[in-house]
C-alpha cells in the first residue's frame, strides 16, 4: 500500500466520471476532469498515446481493474523515481486496487501532452491531476502533475505503461472547483 500512502502525498490518479466533450464544456457528471482550452499541436502516433492515456485513466473512473491491469506493461515501475517503487504488473494491480475502487480515494487525471523521441516505440506523456481524499466534511484536494513512459508491444503493437510517476509536488486546493478550475487552465495535445 505504500502507493497508496504516497498517492494522499503525491497523488496520482482517476475518478468516477468521464471527460467533458469539448473545450471549455461543463462536465455533464460532477466527477468529470474538464478538457484545456489551450490546445497544443501533436502528432497522429502522439494522439494514439494521448487516446490510450485516456483510456488508463477511464479504467480507474470505472472502476475497472482489469482494463487498468491491460494498461501495464509486465514490468511496469510505478512510483518511479522513489526509493521504493512499485515493480511488476501484480504489484501495481495491488497496490492500486483502493484507487481503483474509489472508495477512500478518487483520483482523476487527463494527459496534457505526449512527445515520442528517436525510438518511435517509447513516448513520454503529462498531464494534471487530482486526488479528492474523503467524502464528508473531511474531504480535501490535491494537484499536481503525473509524468508516465509508454512502450508499444513489439509483437501486438499496443501501448502500455512501464514508468509512472510525479512530475510535481502535490499541492492543497480549497475545494473540487478550485482543483477543476486548475486542471482546465492546463494545456493538452489537440487530440480530443
Amino acid at each position: 500500500m505504500r502507493r497508496i500512502a504516497l498517492a494522499g502525498a503525491l497523488a496520482v490518479g482517476l475518478a468516477l466520471g468521464s471527460l467533458a466533450a469539448s473545450a471549455g464544456a461543463q462536465p455533464a457528471d460532477a466527477t468529470a476532469l474538464p478538457l484545456a482550452a489551450k490546445r497544443l499541436a501533436a502528432a497522429a502516433e502522439e494522439c494514439a498515446v494521448w487516446r490510450r492515456e485516456m483510456s488508463f485513466a477511464r479504467s480507474v473512473e470505472a472502476h475497472d481493474r482489469r482494463a487498468f491491469e491491460e494498461h501495464l506493461h509486465a514490468g511496469a515501475v510505478f512510483n518511479a523515481g522513489a526509493a521504493e517503487p512499485e515493480r511488476g504488473k501484480a504489484t501495481v494491480v495491488d497496490d492500486w486496487n483502493e484507487i481503483i475502487e474509489g472508495r477512500k480515494l478518487v483520483l482523476r487525471w487527463r494527459p496534457g501532452f505526449v512527445h515520442i523521441g528517436g525510438d518511435p516505440a517509447i513516448a513520454l506523456s503529462r498531464g494534471p491531476w487530482i486526488l479528492q481524499t474523503g467524502r464528508d466534511a473531511s474531504t480535501s484536494f490535491s494537484i499536481g502533475f503525473y509524468q508516465t513512459v509508454w512502450v508499444r508491444d513489439a509483437k501486438d503493437g499496443v501501448w502500455r505503461v512501464l514508468y509512472d510517476g510525479l512530475a510535481s509536488t502535490p499541492q492543497k486546493v480549497a475545494d473540487r472547483a478550485a482543483a477543476e478550475k486548475w486542471v482546465a487552465e492546463q494545456p493538452m495535445a489537440d487530440c480530443a
